[in-house]
C-alpha cells in the first residue's frame, strides 16, 4: 500500500533536509501513523501552500501535512482529527524596532509591513485586527518571507509561535514574539487533510490517531521539534 503526502518547507513541521530527506514533526507523525495502518511505501511531494488543497482534491497526492482547520477549507477537503493547537507569533529582526507585538500593533503603524504566506489563516487574523492591504506583503512560501525580513523589505513575518521560535533559534539576527492567547484560551487546531472521495484512508488514519495521540512515544517525538504539552494536550486523545 502506497500513500503520497504533500508537504511544504516550513520547519519544524515539515521541510527538506540537507541530505534531501523529508523531515519534521508532522512528517514523523505521518510516518508513524501510516506505517501502523499498513502503508508500505510513503512518497513525499513538495508543493506550495496554494496548491495543497487543489492537489489533494484532484488526486495528485493522497493526503496533506497538517494545516489549520477552517470552515472554508472543510468545504473543499476532509480533515482528520486535530493533531496540534498552535497560537500565532511574529518573527522579527532583533530589537523589534517598531515594537510589533500583535496584529493590532501592526495596524496602528502605517509604516509597518507584515509578511504572510498567501492563503494562510494569519491573513484573516491580521485583517480582523485592522491591518490594511497596503501593509500586507504576501509570499508564496516561508523561505521567501524570511529572506524579505532579513533584507528589511518587511518588518515582521506572521506564522505560528512554535515555528517562529525554531527559526529565531537558528538565526541570531531574528527574534520572536508570541501573541497573547484568545479570551477563551483556545488556539486554532491543525489536521491532516484528504480528498472527500477517499474516506477509507481518512478513517484508517483517524483510528490510529485516536490510539496514538497523547502517548509517551508521541510526546517524545514531538518534543524533538519544539512542540510541548501546550501545543498537544488540547487535542490529545489520551
Amino acid at each position: 500500500m502506497k500513500v503520497r503526502i504533500a508537504y511544504l518547507e516550513e520547519p519544524p513541521f515539515y521541510w527538506t533536509g540537507e541530505d534531501h530527506s523529508v523531515t519534521g514533526a508532522d512528517i514523523e507523525l505521518a510516518e508513524v501513523v501510516l506505517r501502523a495502518i499498513g502503508v508500505t511505501s510513503i512518497e513525499h511531494q513538495l508543493t506550495s501552500f496554494e496548491e495543497l488543497l487543489p492537489g489533494v482534491q484532484e488526486g495528485r497526492w493522497d493526503m496533506n501535512v497538517p494545516i489549520f482547520v477552517t470552515a472554508e477549507r472543510a468545504e473543499r477537503v476532509a480533515f482528520s482529527l486535530p493533531v496540534w493547537a498552535l497560537g500565532d507569533g511574529f518573527l522579527l529582526r532583533q530589537g523589534n524596532p517598531k515594537a510589533l507585538t500583535s496584529y493590532a500593533a501592526v495596524a496602528a503603524r502605517n509604516d509597518a509591513r507584515l509578511g504572510i504566506v498567501a492563503g494562510t489563516v494569519q491573513l484573516d487574523s491580521a485583517k480582523s485586527a485592522g491591518v490594511i492591504d497596503s501593509q500586507i506583503v504576501a509570499f508564496k512560501g516561508q523561505t521567501e518571507a524570511i529572506d524579505a525580513l532579513l533584507a528589511g523589505k518587511i518588518d515582521t513575518y506572521a506564522s505560528t509561535a512554535v515555528g517562529s521560535r525554531v527559526l529565531a533559534s537558528a538565526n541570531q539576527e531574528l527574534e520572536v514574539v508570541a501573541h497573547e492567547k484568545s479570551k477563551d484560551g483556545r488556539a486554532p487546531v491543525g489536521a491532516f487533510s484528504f480528498s472527500k472521495g477517499n474516506p477509507d484512508l481518512l478513517q484508517a488514519v483517524n483510528e490510529q490517531l485516536r490510539k496514538y495521540l497523547g502517548s509517551a512515544d508521541h510526546r517524545a517525538r514531538m518534543a524533538k521539534y519544539g512542540l510541548t504539552r501546550t501545543e498537544l494536550d488540547s487535542v490529545s486523545a489520551t
